[in-house]
């Protein structure tokens, strides 16, 4: 198998399967009609993150998984996030009293069927979204104008982007502790690689690319990362003198 084939076949391994997104489907159905039917003075809902943005990993892959919902309250008397805080994990204690709950600050946490719910108030105010700055404060936000530019960078490079996303999540949990948070990845990737397709064909062009912008990011686990480009270049190197066995040994190295 060739180096790009593994990367291709893992990066497609780590998708939601068919049985978790109709899960995540049914629970968002039912969850959106108890909140329509318990609040009053909600103006929309949305799903947003990496769910929204089909880079999150399966829950077998990665227990932290979750799906990201934003309930957007009318605040007239800008109230602070944990009044609408209160309001949520009141709502989700009475509609899914044997389900696991518990508030992860700026969020009440829903596990439904080994499903995580993140569920975050919000409100409009001057056409912008505000969400939690932690329990006393706000802050302005913009999903979709991220979500934007990365699926435009996933475009602009043969749909390579996400997949290469997946891959270094993947590497983050098995090999970095989990350093960096899942949206700091997604986020530096996807400025970074905009134009990325001027120099990178391959999967193991655009993994080596992402390596090398992740270790920009402010950390102290850049020895980690070093290793993981030594054996995609040892990889490579295998695969040049038609090694192949070795050069597959090799690149699953940066992952297991």
């Amino acid at each position: 198998m060739s180096i790009n084939t593994y990367l291709d076949n893992l990066a497609s391994s780590l998708v939601l399967s068919d049985a978790e997104k109709r899960g995540i489907t049914t629970s968002l159905t039912s969850l959106f009609s108890k909140i329509d039917n318990y609040f009053s003075g909600v103006s929309g809902k949305a799903v947003f993150g990496s769910y929204a943005r089909h880079t999150i990993l399966p829950r077998n892959v990665d227990e932290n998984s979750d799906v990201d919902i934003m309930i957007i309250f009318d605040n007239p008397e800008n109230h602070k996030p944990q009044a609408f805080l209160n309001r949520i994990k009141s709502f989700v204690n009475q509609s899914y009293s044997r389900s696991e709950i518990y508030q992860d600050n700026p969020t009440i946490v829903l596990e439904l069927s080994r499903i995580k719910f993140e569920l975050i108030p919000a409100y409009y105010a001057y056409g912008t979204i505000n969400i939690p700055d932690g329990p006393s404060d706000w802050r302005y936000t913009n999903p979709y104008e991220y979500d934007k530019m990365l699926n435009e960078c996933n475009q602009e490079n043969g749909y390579k982007i996400k997949p290469i996303i997946r891959l270094i999540k993947f590497w983050n949990i098995k090999k970095n502790y989990r350093f960096y948070a899942s949206f700091e990845i997604e986020r530096k990737i996807a400025e970074e690689l905009r134009f990325a397709r001027y120099s990178c064909s391959s999967y193991t062009d655009y993994l080596t690319r992402a390596f090398e912008e992740i270790k920009k990011l402010p950390s102290m686990t850049n020895t980690r990362i070093d290793t993981a480009l030594n054996h995609i270049e040892k990889a490579q190197m295998y695969e040049s003198m038609a090694r192949d066995y070795d050069a597959e040994c090799e690149i699953k190295k940066v992952f297991i």
